[in-house]
């Protein structure tokens, strides 16, 4: 097989992983644990398992691809360029996601989702689960997605465009297990300025740290304030 057909390969067996992952792991964690309700514990396995995912990928990208995980080099900047760059991802994505999903909102009169209020519940006061799911989405969706994915398709189809735009499809796609429009369409709009942003700098550490901050600042609110006054964000 050539090596754009272990990309291919790669980058569907990533997509279908994750897809898995996302839509089937609480049942079958509940095969064996038997779950109740849905509780802080079972979704704490269930992010335990997408790091499953990325150690599958990783043997994945050692036996079969047998080249460096990172098709890009990541590139070293000044202290001052790491913090200027995260602060303006930040404000990027939270005020443009922001306005997105309020315009989603008013003009189809959604709801805010089952599965968000359920994550709102278990998320209360407990603050090693934020801390660890914010660690898991941060770390393992842009090494997957960013570093994996976009610089694969990039190389396949010789289309920096392509790279960006296919990797945040795929990244709001993924985020379809939430129930909303809003939850599709947001996520695609950072997965647009994310790999903007890495195809231009090719460095991963900053992208992990913003969106390890846009979770973690999001689901903190979350605790401090009612969740239908911060449903547009």
């Amino acid at each position: 097989m050539s090596l754009n057909g272990k990309y291919s390969v790669g980058i569907i067996f990533t997509f279908v992983l994750l897809a898995s992952a996302m839509l089937y792991s609480i049942p079958v964690i509940n095969l064996f644990f038997n779950f109740k309700t849905f509780t802080a514990e079972l979704f704490f396995y269930d992010r335990l398992v997408l790091w499953l995912v990325l150690l599958l990928i990783l043997i994945y990208n050692f036996f079969l691809e047998n080249r460096s995980f990172f098709a890009w080099e990541d590139k070293k900047y000044p202290t001052k360029f790491y913090l200027a760059s995260i602060i303006g991802l930040y404000l990027i994505c939270s005020f443009g996601g922001a306005f997105l999903n309020a315009a989603i909102m008013i003009v189809t009169q959604e709801k805010i989702s089952d599965k968000m209020l359920q994550l709102n519940s278990i998320f209360k006061s407990n603050y090693f689960l934020i801390i660890f799911t914010c660690l898991t989405a941060g770390i393992i969706e842009e090494l997957l997605m960013r570093a994996y994915i976009q610089p694969r398709i990039e190389k396949i189809y010789n289309s920096p465009a392509a790279g960006i735009v296919g990797s945040a499809l795929l990244f709001g796609i993924l985020h379809s297990t939430y129930g909303t429009i809003g939850q599709v369409v947001v996520p695609f709009f950072i997965g647009i300025v994310f790999a903007i942003f890495y195809k231009k700098y090719s460095n991963i550490k900053i992208l992990i740290i913003c969106h390890f901050l846009i979770d973690f600042i999001s689901l903190i609110l979350l605790n401090l304030v009612d969740i239908k006054q911060l449903s547009a964000f």
